[in-house]
């Protein structure tokens, strides 16, 4: 069901045009990834969805009606550049960032107390920000982003600054809120985290959507028809007029063959007629990664 979409949404700055005629479409309890190259135009997206700035033209639609002002309420948004207070104490910030949003001082506080723990960082309450280290205060942000419980929710590169470990909770943070029923937009230039966490994904290249689509049915569309080949001898018998080598590479019981298909036959037929001149160990075909598919698509359309 779709929840949240931008139609033909046009943003123009002095002699920049930051969007143009931007439509993007967000399902419903899914996570959506907003990418893009530096300056493409995401975080003036992610502005005007947030009504920090308004479109030239284009507007957006919120569960199924026009975005009004009273929206704000139910979305949560993790900006790129963290804006928290850093002389101000953190528990006595989060509460207040935390009534901005409509909780009275009492629901904010407990349910911060509980994001807190969860966080191991209830004994960091009554510290000033500047007192913890970068991490500390990412996930002070995180907290207060999410602390009144909005449906849509909207994090610009959320790992920015994290260790791996730290990461790795604040992903599973992030996948328990799709559980729970929330709508994400995820905003990042981590291509692996897109493969481990995103639903569907709008790729922006100057002003424009270039590539827009569900993440698995993309990195198969992408596919170039190779394959990885592990056989027990050193060659690998084949039919020029079906397959060409790539490349092989010897291991000490095995080789490993790139092997590229050229006839438009099933993976099925193909793997048979293999099998009928080789020795297979293991057969694998490459699906291209949203790395190299983010790359290609920007660099195409450059």
């Amino acid at each position: 069901m779709l929840f949240l979409e931008t139609k033909e949404v046009v943003k123009q700055y002095a002699n920049h045009l930051a969007l143009d005629k931007v439509s993007v479409q967000v399902n419903e309890q899914k996570i959506f990834g907003l990418l893009g190259p530096n300056g493409a135009g995401k975080t003036t997206l992610i502005r005007i969805i947030n009504r920090i700035t308004a479109p030239d033209s284009g507007e957006v639609i919120f569960k199924n009606r026009p975005l009004a002002p009273d929206d704000i309420y139910n979305i949560g948004y993790l900006p790129e550049e963290r804006g928290l207070y850093k002389k101000m104490k953190v528990g006595e910030q989060a509460v207040y960032l935390a009534r901005l949003k409509g909780l009275s001082a009492a629901e904010a506080k407990t349910r911060l107390k509980i994001w807190f723990k969860k966080f191991d960082i209830l004994s960091w309450w009554d510290k000033k920000l500047e007192e913890l280290s970068k991490g500390m205060q990412q996930k002070v942000q995180f907290i207060v982003t999410v602390v009144h419980e909005p449906e849509l929710l909207i994090f610009d590169e959320p790992f920015s600054g994290f260790d791996p470990l730290n990461t790795e909770l604040l992903k599973n943070e992030i996948l328990e809120l799709k559980e729970k029923g929330k709508t994400i937009i995820f905003s990042t230039h981590n291509m692996a985290s897109v493969e481990e966490i995103c639903d569907e994904i709008a790729l922006i290249n100057q002003s424009k959507v270039v590539l827009n689509g569900d993440v698995t049915a993309i990195r198969s569309q992408n596919k170039k028809h190779i394959f990885k080949i592990q056989t027990e001898n050193e060659n690998l018998q084949i039919d020029p007029t079906i397959c060409e080598i790539l490349s092989r590479e010897k291991g000490y019981h095995t080789t490993t063959f790139r092997v590229r298909k050229l006839k438009d036959i099933s993976n099925a037929e193909y793997l048979l007629f293999l099998l009928q001149q080789n020795e297979i160990i293991s057969f694998e075909e490459e699906i291209p990664s949203m790395n190299d598919i983010f790359i290609q698509t920007v660099t195409k359309n450059n």
